[in-house]
């Protein structure tokens, strides 16, 4: 079992899971992403996370510099996504589309359309030298300009 933090794997993948890799992190992301939700306890009220856990990630995640705060009256502080934050939305995304296609035996439950044309928004894997989609076979990674020179 892998351990809270992953500091030995030279890897962007594990990095990312350090920062969205727990249980509610990318469900809070989505709703502010794409729920336009920004408080505290419109998150607890639509996801149903214990106050502890959602304090904690949310902190996280001001901590990370995927959201910043601002405050919105004298007690309470509305969570807005960064840059940063916004950046997770592919990801977002592609888990969406892999749990409708395997999670979700009665249809997607939603679908993320472009809001000027209201076109199915989807990602693609392309290369991006030949144009080509290709199969999952096919793509192979290779090491890259972060890679440790001791592995």
């Amino acid at each position: 079992m892998l351990g809270r933090t992953y500091g030995n794997q030279n890897c962007s993948a594990a990095r990312a899971l350090e920062a969205v890799g727990e249980r509610w992190s990318l469900l809070i992301i989505r709703d502010a992403m794409f729920g336009g939700v920004t408080r505290y306890t419109d998150f607890q009220r639509n996801l149903g996370i214990a106050p502890n856990i959602l304090a904690a990630r949310l902190d996280g995640f001001v901590e990370a510099g995927l959201m910043r705060t601002r405050q919105y009256s004298d007690q309470h502080r509305e969570y807005l996504l960064t840059d940063k934050g916004w950046d997770l939305q592919p990801a977002i995304i592609a888990l969406t589309e892999w749990g409708d296609r395997w999670a979700a035996p009665a249809g997607p439950p939603a679908v993320y359309r472009h809001r000027d044309c209201g076109g199915h928004v989807q990602l693609r894997t392309h290369c991006s030298t030949c144009g080509q989609t290709p199969p999952p076979a096919q793509v192979a990674a290779h090491p890259g300009p972060g890679r440790d020179p001791a592995s």
